[in-house]
């Protein structure tokens, strides 16, 4: 457990050192285009090249290829290990390539040819066409940043996005308003900002990967063993470990083209949010499994995969409740304190925070999934997490449709959190049938005191705000503040006093962690 804490507690520093970066990011693009029609273009723009982002540096390349390569650094020494990194680079840097200029082109040919009638769509493809090579970049930093963390590197990969978000912000602020005076124009700024930030997060990977003895050599993709293997379990994974934001993707495509563009960059912005909490813990806890799932695997230790899979889900359950209360009682407050200025009207935070209250509650599924998913790849299975998501992508399509049109921004995320917490029971279901048993007991005693703390965090945080807002309002920057630091610090107050009382260990375990950091 200690172990476990200290390592994804470092990843989460670093983890939580770039998501207060990205939501700095977002509150300059709030500030910049609002929620308007070109915020949206840009938005499903990103969303496209950025996925393979969430897929690759969170996701499938790296569920795939880091339990290969700590097989190869155990049974075949480390010169084996290195070749098998450099076969996968070589095989991406190829694949990738022929991604992105056929993107290119087949995007340049539609320009062309079709006649589109909507400057929402003929600007969110020139969006799209100057951003796809950051598809490229991300791919690299991507298998960078799993070798790194195979090698028991996790804070200086984990910071590396920290660097991202600071050159994208700087796009804000320098390089679009060079570009003209219309949002259409000056919009091109930030895209130009998304591929010098993806340029910036491959090499700042580099030293360290120097360091430790790492040297790109050329290796013929095409008949290696270990490329083959990795294909062979990513192209599954893929679907199997990025449920969320390919439904998030299909959805705002769907939600751009027929029913608003707006409700694109009103959604958007409440995903950052709830991926603040989710990247900070969920995601660090899911990068410091993998590596040490797989490795129990590799060794055939069961007992103790079960037990630390276990306590892994435990951690998620205790930190991201909490979160999900705070978000779902404040959304409203966060988003007037974090986005409301500039283009960022009242409007834009009544259409956000109906996105937030909804999408919110899926946290805990959200993380559930990433963690269940490196239980399944560390067994060596792409093809359960695979079905299970397509099933729920499909799902979340049926859902979504009459929802957005009924439910506008509150549809989309009621359509993503339901499809969440099928896709988590399902994959637990599906786990249980593999390993015969969870060892889940320890975990289910503690969840009627877990969902006791959640609902008097709730209370407590919905009633001092309401009172905050009634006698004293948010007309300053420091109401502002006040309205929501002062319940989400009462709120987090109860909710760790009543888990001590019901003797939560969780509880017990983040506390001492965060005391002997302050000590140190």
């Amino acid at each position: 457990m200690s172990q476990m804490l200290k390592s994804s507690g470092a990843t989460a520093i670093a983890t939580m050192v770039s998501r207060v970066l990205g939501l700095v990011r977002e509150m300059a693009y709030a500030q910049f285009m609002g929620t308007k029609w070109v915020a949206g273009a840009f938005v499903l723009a990103f969303q496209i090249p950025n996925l393979f982002r969430r897929l690759l540096g969170e996701g499938a390349l790296t569920a795939a290829f880091i339990p290969v390569f700590k097989q190869k650094e155990k049974t075949e020494g480390e010169e084996a290990m290195w070749h098998s990194a450099n076969a996968v680079i070589s095989g991406l840097v190829v694949a990738a390539s022929v991604v992105v200029l056929a993107g290119i082109i087949g995007i340049s040919v539609a320009l062309g040819v079709f006649p589109f009638e909507k400057a929402s769509t003929i600007l969110m493809l020139q969006l799209l066409r100057m951003m796809f090579p950051y598809l490229l970049l991300v791919c690299f930093a991507a298998v960078c940043m799993g070798m790194l963390n195979a090698r028991g590197h996790f804070f200086i990969p984990a910071l590396g996005a920290a660097l991202l978000n600071v050159v994208m912000i700087a796009s804000v602020y320098w390089i679009a308003p060079r570009l003209g005076t219309k949002p259409e124009e000056r919009i091109f700024g930030l895209a130009i900002g998304v591929l010098i930030a993806g340029a910036a997060q491959a090499a700042f990977q580099m030293p360290l990967l120097l360091r430790d003895g790492f040297r790109f050599r050329w290796v013929r993709p095409w008949n290696d063993a270990t490329v083959r293997h990795v294909v062979k379990q990513m192209l599954p994974g893929t679907i199997g470990v990025a449920a969320f934001q390919i439904n998030v993707m299909l959805a705002n495509g769907f939600t751009y083209f027929a029913v608003d563009p707006e409700i694109v960059a009103a959604f958007n912005y409440a995903v950052r949010l709830m991926e603040l909490p989710q990247g900070v813990f969920g995601v660090s806890l899911a990068i410091y499994l993998l590596p040490t799932l797989a490795g129990l695997a590799a060794e055939k230790k069961y007992p103790e995969f079960r037990t630390t899979l276990r306590d892994g889900l435990g951690y998620l359950l205790f930190i991201n409740l909490l979160a999900t209360v705070l978000l779902v009682a404040l959304a409203e407050p966060i988003i007037r304190l974090l986005f409301e200025r500039g283009e960022f009207d009242f409007t834009a935070t009544h259409r956000t925070g109906r996105a937030l209250i909804a999408l919110a509650p899926g946290l805990v599924a959200f993380s559930g999934v990433n963690i269940l998913a490196r239980a399944f790849y560390s067994l060596g299975d792409t093809k359960t997490p695979m079905k299970v998501s397509i099933f729920c992508l499909v799902l979340n399509a049926m859902l979504t449709l009459p929802l957005v049109w009924f439910l506008r921004e509150a549809g989309l995320g009621i359509a993503n959190t339901t499809t969440g917490f099928v896709n988590l029971g399902l994959r637990t279901f599906a786990l249980r049938r593999k390993l015969k048993r969870l060892f889940m007991q320890p975990l289910r005693r503690h969840l009627g005191a877990l969902f006791l703390c959640a609902a008097g965090a709730a209370l407590l945080a919905r009633g001092t705000q309401f009172m905050w807002e009634q006698r004293l309002g948010h007309h300053s920057f420091g109401l502002k503040l006040g309205e929501v630091f002062v319940p989400m610090l009462a709120a987090a107050l109860v909710y760790f006093a009543i888990a001590f009382g019901f003797r939560v260990p969780f509880a017990q375990d983040v506390v001492n962690l965060l005391r002997k950091r302050f000590r140190a």
